[in-house]
């Protein structure tokens, strides 16, 4: 059984994510979404609801499977049992940060493999930093994100 790992903030999920995920769905048995605490990063949402709005934004992909990790990655890999790690990169400043990481965590453990995506062209420019900046501003980012993480957003900024 090939079983991925796509870790990340998620802070919020959005499309770009979803199109990442549906094509590692197509290379991959079962795929783990690894949401990372990353208190370094102040996320705008806290592990739990980053979590939820995963799980909700992913319910109809049956090869998933979304846990939440405080770790590094290498040892969440070790605590998975598999050796693959999937990255989107939108951009070629996306590339440089990305290859870095994927040597660092090549340097912990040898056979971790690390595999990069590109999302499809209309997603290219989304990110979730792109989404908080919008959302601190009230601004429009249904295009962006599911009604189900939507929903969730707006209940968590009451």
């Amino acid at each position: 059984m090939r079983k991925a790992i796509y870790p990340g903030t998620f802070d919020p999920i959005t499309v770009g994510h979803l199109d990442i995920i549906k094509r590692g769905c197509s290379m991959f048995d079962e795929i783990i979404v690894a949401v990372a605490d990353s208190h370094a990063k102040k996320p705008m949402f806290n592990l739990d609801q980053r979590v939820a709005m995963v799980k909700a934004a992913t319910k109809n992909h049956p090869k998933l499977k979304v846990v939440g990790f405080d770790s590094l990655l290498v040892t969440l890999s070790d605590k998975l049992d598999s050796n693959i790690i999937i990255r989107g990169l939108r951009a070629v400043s996306d590339f440089e940060y990305e290859l870095q990481m994927g040597y660092a965590n090549a340097s912990l453990k040898k056979d971790l493999e690390t595999v990069y995506l590109m999302p499809s062209l209309k997603h290219a420019f989304v990110s979730s930093s792109v989404v908080r900046t919008i959302l601190t501003f009230n601004g429009k980012v249904e295009h962006l994100i599911t009604p189900e993480v939507h929903k969730m957003i707006k209940k968590y900024r009451r």
